[in-house]
């Protein structure tokens, strides 16, 4: 059974850090693409970042380049998002999806965790 468990979201202030993970588990994450997603209140899903499962290339949505980064460790199952430098626009409920290649569109995206609440306030 497919699996993806996020954790790590929280309160932080502007200018903050946090590291999000996600495991997988019930199947190869080598084999895959993984993306992270964001949900605000009242807006769509949006793409954050992507990671590629052949050579690791990486993308980032303009709002949130040079601020996160996306990597992953295939011995532990598990892709990391570590954002820095937060913003109160980057607080939604944040998402990690499995799908065959990487791409801004959810639909694209077979596998969800449940997601993380993360919430950058003063």
């Amino acid at each position: 059974q497919v699996q993806l468990v996020e954790s790590g979201g929280g309160l932080v202030q502007p200018g903050g850090s946090l590291r999000l993970s996600c495991a997988a588990s019930g199947f190869a994450l080598d084999a895959y693409a993984m993306g992270w997603f964001r949900q605000a209140p009242g807006k769509e899903r949006e793409g954050v970042s992507c990671i590629s499962y052949s050579d690791g290339d990486t993308y980032y949505a303009d709002s949130v380049k040079g601020r996160f980064t996306i990597s992953r460790d295939n011995a532990k199952s598990t892709v990391y998002l570590q954002m820095n430098s937060l913003k109160p626009e980057d607080t939604a409920v944040y998402y990690c999806a499995a799908g065959f290649t990487c791409s801004w569109f959810p639909a694209d995206f077979a596998s969800w965790g449940q997601g993380t609440q993360v919430t950058v306030s003063s």
